[in-house]
């Protein structure tokens, strides 16, 4: 008996002709993220992940990892067997006791892919219950609602037990949809926007504007906490840090007060925009929801939307905070989002912001900026603090 883990691939095999494009970037994404822990094997079978781990490696470690793989809909650990039914037997109780012993009720499941083998689906969980029951008295067969179901399948290569499995992270592996960049700040709203997009097969790069001496080393700190958690998922992604502080002073001196965010909102977008083209983004990504606060009504987004570059995708613009904080409670980033450190985009907040704005009404503010200059000048100190 040997314990391996298996991954389902989930909406990769809908995908046609080329789905072993998206098969071989899941496959190297995980060879990249397991490597870290020790030597394993992984392959592709029928839609199914195989990864076996070597002498010494750490399978406990493996399995979160995998669990957080985009691409991956479900992930268990099984164990392996020859294909032989006495084998089986004997082996799969007392792999199952940790998984049996805490509960009252299972059922058995069986696959049969390998249609060759000697007996049947309703044959092997009929077997294997018995031998279960026997081993483990205390169990009830429950075939409605059990507490545990212990699976069977019989593949080409090995037969697999194993008891339940976990949900995936799901989504398309990261890097088959492209690149885009993220406008990251310290909150509760961009990270899980970040999350939501490379969940979609894009590979992410970021950009987060700080304001010293407004803002603190420490919400830069815990931006990149915030990057690291993200990561964990999504796999690295490179950082550009804008100093943006003497064009939020520039705002603050020149701009009328009622349209100083969403003119700082455009000069971000044209920022973001420059960096994103330098490194090959095809889209920003932002953690904008419609009608959220101040600038992101529907004008308000538009106005944003005519100074950027490029598409703007904006995953949680039909969601509520409550969604959102759901989602950041499960991929791992509220606990630091809600850190209390100042981020660029409450520094000089107006009073009484400008809720319904005219585009040419912030054309007009703008001119009394040297736009160009100073963005360009922002976006190339920014280059000059790339983190990776």
């Amino acid at each position: 008996m040997r314990e391996i883990i298996l991954g389902k691939c989930g909406e990769m095999a809908l995908k046609g002709l080329n789905r072993t494009d998206f098969e071989s970037i899941l496959l190297k994404n995980l060879r990249r993220r397991l490597s870290c822990f020790g030597g394993f094997d992984v392959s592709i079978s029928q839609s199914t992940i195989y990864i076996r781990p070597g002498e010494g490696a750490d399978i406990d470690a493996a399995f979160d990892a995998a669990l957080k793989t985009f691409g991956m809909s479900a992930v268990s650990r099984a164990a392996a067997f020859d294909k032989d039914m006495d084998a089986i037997f004997a082996g799969a109780p007392e792999y199952l006791e940790k998984y049996l012993l805490p509960v009252k009720s299972f059922k058995v499941e069986a696959k049969r892919a390998d249609k060759t083998f000697p007996l049947k689906s309703p044959e092997i969980c009929r077997e294997l219950g018995g031998r279960l029951l026997d081993a483990f008295p205390h169990l009830n067969v429950d075939v409605n609602r059990p507490d545990v179901i212990v699976t069977v399948e019989i593949r080409e290569r090995e037969a697999y037990v194993r008891a339940g499995q976990q949900k995936g992270a799901g989504g398309l592996p990261t890097g088959t949809s492209g690149r885009a960049t993220v406008l990251i700040s310290g909150g509760i709203d961009s990270p899980v926007a970040a999350w939501m997009m490379a969940r979609r097969g894009l590979k992410l790069s970021a950009v987060h504007f700080a304001s010293p001496p407004y803002t603190s080393k420490r919400a830069e700190k815990k931006v990149m906490q915030l990057l690291e958690i993200v990561a964990k998922y999504s796999g690295p992604i490179t950082v550009y840090v804008v100093p943006f502080t003497k064009i939020q002073e520039e705002i603050r001196d020149k701009v009328d007060e009622p349209f100083s965010t969403l003119v700082m909102r455009r000069l971000m977008m044209r920022t973001a925009s420059i960096i994103a083209q330098n490194n090959h983004s095809l889209a920003l990504i932002t953690g904008e929801s419609l009608g959220q606060v101040a600038s992101q009504t529907l004008r308000a987004l538009c106005c944003t939307d005519d100074a950027a570059a490029l598409t703007v995708f904006r995953p949680l613009i039909g969601m509520d905070k409550e969604e959102i904080i759901a989602i950041a409670r499960h991929i791992g980033t509220f606990e630091t989002s809600i850190q209390p450190f100042e981020d660029c985009c409450t520094v000089f907040t107006p009073r009484h912001p400008k809720t319904r704005p005219q585009l040419d009404e912030l054309e007009a503010q703008e001119q009394r900026l040297d736009v160009e200059s100073l963005v360009a000048e922002a976006a190339q100190a920014a280059e000059e603090r790339l983190i990776e």
